[in-house]
Order: C-alpha cells, then structure tokens, then sequence
C-alpha cells in the first residue's frame, strides 16, 4: 500500500469515535515518526490522554509509559526504582529502568508542569540527546515520540524555560464546537480506548529506522529555506517592537533545526522526496509559547508563503531590477532628447476654458470644457457663456472653427470668430539613433542571458509546483483551506515572469529597429 494512503487510514482509524480531533491526532502521529514531542494544552477532559492513549496503537510492539505528575512525583516513579541489589553487591547506584520512562518509546507526562526540577533535568537530555544517565553508565534511549500535556501553561515563577523549549510541537485543545459532534460524543458507546487499528496500517519498528534515514535524505527547496529565513526576520522585528520579555515570540536555533526535521517528515509521509511550501504551515504550531500569540504567528507565516515563497527562490526582485536597469541604459544610448514649445489649452477650475480677451464683446467669457469638447466645425450647437464668476450669461449657437483652438459663435444674426485663451508649454520629444556594432553586440548577449534565466525559471516552476497544490494530492497534515495561499503565490511569480519576458522582448525591439 502506498505510504501516503496507508497513513491517510491510519489517522482514520485513529479518530475513529473522536470528534473534532483530527489534527491533534495528525500532529501527534506526526511528532512520533520525527522523533519529537508535541505539548497539549487544554482543559480537563477535553480528550489529551485519550489521543496519547490512542497513539501507541499505530506502532506494533509499542513499548509505552504513561504518567500524571503531582508536585509530590518522584524520579523513582518515573525513571525507575533504585536497584538494591546494584547498591548492595557492586556499591552502584543504577535504577531498574525497563518498565519506566528509559525504558520506554511512547510516553506520555500528563501535568508535565507539576514535575520537580530533578525530573525536569532529566528529561532535558532524553528528550534532546536520547539519553538518560543511569547511575555511572548513559543508557541510550529509544524515544520516538513524547507527548506532554498540560490544563495550563509553565509558570513564569519557576524554571521550566528549558524544559518548555524542547517541546516542539504545542497545540492547544478546547471543547467540541458542533452542536451535532458534541450530542454524538456524549451519547456514542463505542470502547474509545480499545485498540482497533488494523496490524496492516500499524508502524513497525523496522520501517521506523529505514524512514528516519530516508527522512534526513529528503531535499529542502530553495523556496522553503527563504520562507524561513523570512518567517525569522519577521520574528525578530515583532519581538524588537514589544516592550517586556513575555511579549516577544523566543524561537532559538535548536527549535529551528527541529522545525527542519518535522518539515521533512511530512514530505516523506505525504510520499514527497522534498519539502515545499505547504509543509511551511507546520511551522504555526511550533512558534508560539502563550494562545494569544497564534494569531500573530499564523500572520507572520502565511504573509511570507503568500508574499515571498517563490518570488525570493528564483530572485524576481533582483531580476526585475536587472531588467529595468538594463531598459535605462537602452533608453540613454538610442534616444535623445528635444524641446519646443508649443500652444496649448489650459482649463480653468478644471471645468471652463476662457476667450480671448481683446476684441469681441464676449472676449474674457467663459465656456465649458465639455462643451468645446463636443463641437465639431461648421456644426452648430447651443453651449452656455459664462462670466468671470461662472455664473450663465447667454446661451449662443456655437460651432468649431477650422483655426485650431477657435470657434464660430452665431449672435443677433452675426457669425463672430472667437480664439481661446492658450499657453505656451515646453514639449520633449525623443528622438532614435541606431546603437554602435559593439554596443549592440553587448546588449544581445546581454538579452539572451536575461531571456534564459528567465525561461529556466518558468520550467522550474512549472515542473517543480507542488503536487500538494492539487486537492486529490493535498498535504495529510496541512488544511486543505491554506492550499490557495500557496497556489496564490506561484501564479503571481509565474505571471511576474511572463510579464519580464514581454518587458524584454519589447525593449529587445526598440533597439533593434532600423
């Protein structure tokens, strides 16, 4: 069965008799395969220890550990007991780890804030190194996934900074919203705890190794790494803009690194040999710290995929201005520059232009620009005469004279010709001139390498679009709703690019005429 598919039905199979829970269940599958930790925070009884529960059934031969924190746990209740039998004979202080948290590979820590700071310092290295000191000896731990799970969030008062860090994924839970989901909670009877996974869809721990080493092969597109490297930037101006410490999104390098590992996993689990812009999105769920923040972070993330995923991989903004710079230097060399002056209309109040003031008894009168615009010579019409406060002062028949700028104007039986009032404006016109043998020669070979870059660039996209954008691929981790943001910014760079290649081709033209 194909990877893709096969997961697809094993998160069915997962959610089966929960509601409104799906991401939570992908997310924690997800952190899993990558080998990372995932943090559910909530209130009670919104389903966090049911969704670690369920998620030991999609490995086969699970070894998991399950544990509630109080403020009076202990590392022998999580670590294990104090081997007497190592202390009494060899004077060794080793605890009996197989059946605790070392000695497991799912686990969850329900109330993980509750824990003391010596459980805390442990768990810092299984979690980030995979190792847990015993006594003497480091014993390597086979840790795939760690889920925590809290009703609140760290304290500010205590130290669980480094602690908190290390979880990478966060994803908060709440109460079911759909009036018809919730009355199906409440009155199903179907054994949510029991293991109903097909043993087909269930993870061995064979394919865990080979899919780890295939992971870390998976190519990341240049569009992926500038979306980080904006998303950072991004991050950084936010936090500079806020005036205390807790205001401000903390984001060091290992979670970046971290965030790299998830990214891929998803490619791989969505049968991709390269992450792309829609496996960018999980990065919501791993930079924020408080709930009020993930508004902030989802903006951050979905501004720079719509605004910068493509445009920055292929350069558009260095190649616009490669462009426009080379349509100056065209423009300088093969034109240049006349003036003259020459008459012409100016309205006044932008509604009236006024007659000639010598002469006429209606010189210095006013008439309407619309209505000059609408005669035609030797075609008379009724237009309104106004005075020098635009008030009407006549209605005559008037009709265009075949003097430019001028008009018959028909009073008491009388043709009078009037002249408007003009201005004289400098008028520039650019003349060509055929570029010198070698300087065309330049600007050929100069053309030929833009036009190449140009056309290497609409195949790359064309041939590397993410086959996530279709709707019968789609991303298993990612809403299908956030596709657009992603299809939204290639067709804009691809339009961006067919409009530099018209660009080019006509400035290649303007040069090449006889």
């Amino acid at each position: 069965m194909e990877r893709k598919s096969r997961l697809k039905k094993l998160i069915e199979q997962l959610g089966k008799g929960l509601h409104e829970r799906d991401e939570a269940i992908k997310l924690s599958l997800l952190s899993a395969i990558a080998g990372e930790s995932i943090f559910l925070l909530g209130p009670p009884g919104v389903g966090k220890s049911l969704i670690a529960r369920r998620l030991k059934f999609a490995f086969q031969d699970a070894q998991s550990f399950e544990y509630l924190m109080t403020r009076f746990s202990t590392p022998e209740e999580v670590f294990g007991p104090v081997s007497i039998q190592k202390l009494k004979e060899e004077d060794k202080y080793e605890r009996k780890t197989e059946k605790y948290m070392p000695g497991a590979n799912l686990v969850f820590l329900d109330e993980i804030w509750k824990a003391s700071s010596s459980i805390q310092n442990a768990l810092l290295t299984i979690i980030n190194e995979k190792v847990y000191r015993n006594g003497e000896q480091e014993i390597k731990v086979d840790l795939r996934g760690l889920i925590t799970a809290s009703n609140e969030l760290p304290p500010d008062n205590e130290n669980f900074g480094a602690l908190y860090d290390r979880l990478l994924i966060r994803y908060q839970m709440l109460g079911i919203k759909n009036s018809q989901s919730f009355l199906q909670m409440i009155t199903g009877t179907e054994p949510v705890y029991k293991d109903q996974i097909s043993e087909e869809l269930k993870i061995t721990n064979a394919e865990l190794e080979t899919w780890h080493s295939e992971i870390d092969a998976l190519e990341i597109g240049d569009e992926v790494l500038a979306v980080i490297q904006i998303v950072r930037r991004k991050i950084e101006e936010h936090n500079a803009k806020q005036s205390s410490d807790r205001q401000r999104l903390h984001v060091f390098d290992r979670r970046w690194k971290k965030i790299i590992r998830l990214l891929r996993t998803s490619a791989f689990l969505n049968g991709r040999e390269k992450v792309d812009l829609l496996d960018c999105f999980l990065m919501v769920h791993c930079l924020w710290n408080r709930p009020e923040e993930i508004e902030v972070v989802q903006e951050i993330v979905s501004e720079t995929i719509r605004k910068h995923g493509y445009s920055l991989s292929i350069g558009l903004n260095m190649l616009k201005r490669e462009v426009e710079s080379f349509k100056q230097e065209v423009d300088d060399e093969i034109s240049f520059k006349t003036t003259r002056m020459e008459e012409v209309l100016r309205p006044v109040e932008e509604e009236y232009y006024q007659l000639e003031k010598q002469g006429e008894q209606f010189a210095g009168k006013f008439i309407n620009v619309k209505d000059y615009n609408r005669l035609k010579v030797d075609d008379y019409e009724v237009i309104n005469l106004y005075d020098d406060e635009y008030k009407l002062v006549n209605r005559l028949s008037a009709a265009k004279a075949n003097k430019q700028f001028s008009l018959n104007i028909k009073h008491n039986s009388i043709k009078h010709l009037l002249s408007l009032l003009t201005y004289q404006q400098e008028k520039v016109d650019y003349l060509y001139k055929r570029p010198h043998p070698l300087v065309f020669s330049f600007w050929e070979e100069r053309y030929q390498k833009m036009e190449d870059f140009i056309k290497k660039q609409q195949k790359n996209l064309i041939d590397n679009k993410p086959e996530s954008l279709t709707l019968a691929k789609g991303n298993i981790f990612i809403d299908a709703k956030l596709m657009p943001v992603v299809e939204a910014n290639h067709q804009e760079v691809t339009d961006a690019l067919s409009a530099l290649q018209l660009k080019l081709e006509k400035l290649r033209h303007s040069y090449q005429r006889d």
